[in-house]
């Protein structure tokens, strides 16, 4: 394993604030695995540490195969992390927004910059990313419709889905549309928390990294098979919003199975307690994405299902 400062911000009252690359075996650039680039992305800055752990052990023992490199970043925006803040603490903007980047540019369009320069380099990028909406998410493999992507390859990760969508304005400045754009396959991998480690759901995102590295010729390493995934269209799952604001209890989680009419939430006056709106299931379906704060405002997404094909 080699330690490498991929890239170095001069910061004028504090320490640098340094990209660390871990790199593991030689040759050809094969994986680069990015984690946390907001700050709060605690669980994909410890899938990361726990990845950058096992190939250590794994290169030790001669389990990379001859001639690929795999390089793992475990975190982009240290400076965010350590103040407990999502985006650059100066001037609040997004790190993931601002791909290619500009090393002319403003703060986070250097870091993004200095970055893309390094992990455009790979076969394959993955990113541990984190959602816009908080909650809680079946483990998946997320993809852009960029003309580039290969579900089929998102397959080899063995996790229950393999989610497309269609790239917004927006969307253009990500890690993973620009990774795609300029040649690397490129895959998003979503777990249960952001915030908050969640143990099971992280051994399962370190499992499918391993496994597809395997699949893919560059380890050596026996590993359960997972799950045949299966492919989505994000706009083919149905989105249910609140109608009221209040107190938050959820009742159904990710995975769940539902049926049309069941209660899935209530919202409670936050005053008086008692329950202002029943959230029902509008369909069949497996609850694939679920709000998890205490408080939610009028017409928020609180659930996300993929309806049943009979439904």
């Amino acid at each position: 394993m080699r330690k490498e400062i991929i890239y170095s911000l001069k910061a004028p009252y504090r320490e640098n604030m340094d990209i660390t690359g871990y790199v593991f075996g030689k040759g050809e650039k094969s994986a680069c695995i990015v984690g946390a680039i907001r700050g709060n992305e605690v669980q994909q800055l410890y899938i990361c540490s726990q990845l950058v752990r096992i190939l250590g052990e794994l290169e030790e023992h001669g389990h990379i195969a001859a001639g690929n490199e795999i390089m793992v970043i475990p975190s982009v925006n240290r400076s965010s992390m350590n103040i407990g803040k999502r985006f650059w603490p100066s001037d609040n903007t997004d790190i993931n927004r601002m791909f290619p980047g500009y090393d002319r540019g403003e703060t986070t369009q250097r870091i993004a910059a200095g970055l893309f320069d390094e992990v455009q380099k790979y076969a394959y990028g993955i990113q541990f990313a984190s959602f816009y909406l908080p909650g809680d998410f079946m483990p998946h493999v997320r993809m852009m419709e960029t003309g580039y992507q290969n579900a089929s390859l998102a397959n080899l990760f063995g996790l229950p889905y393999v989610v497309i969508r269609k790239p917004r304005p927006i969307d253009t400045t990500t890690l993973n549309y620009n990774w795609q754009i300029w040649e690397t396959n490129a895959f998003s991998l979503y777990t249960k928390e952001t915030d908050d480690i969640d143990e099971e759901s992280a051994r399962q995102a370190v499992s499918a990294v391993l496994r597809f590295l395997t699949r893919m010729g560059i380890l050596r390493y026996d590993c359960h098979g997972g799950y045949i995934s299966s492919v989505i269209q994000e706009e083919e799952m149905l989105v249910v919003r609140t109608t009221s604001g209040g107190i938050y209890r959820r009742l159904k989680d990710p995975g769940d199975e539902v049926v049309r009419g069941e209660i899935m939430a209530e919202i409670l006056h936050p005053y008086e307690g008692y329950v202002t709106e029943q959230i029902a299931a509008p369909t069949n379906g497996i609850i694939f994405f679920a709000h998890h704060r205490p408080l939610v405002t009028e017409s928020e997404i609180v659930y996300k299902i993929i309806r049943r094909l009979h439904a």
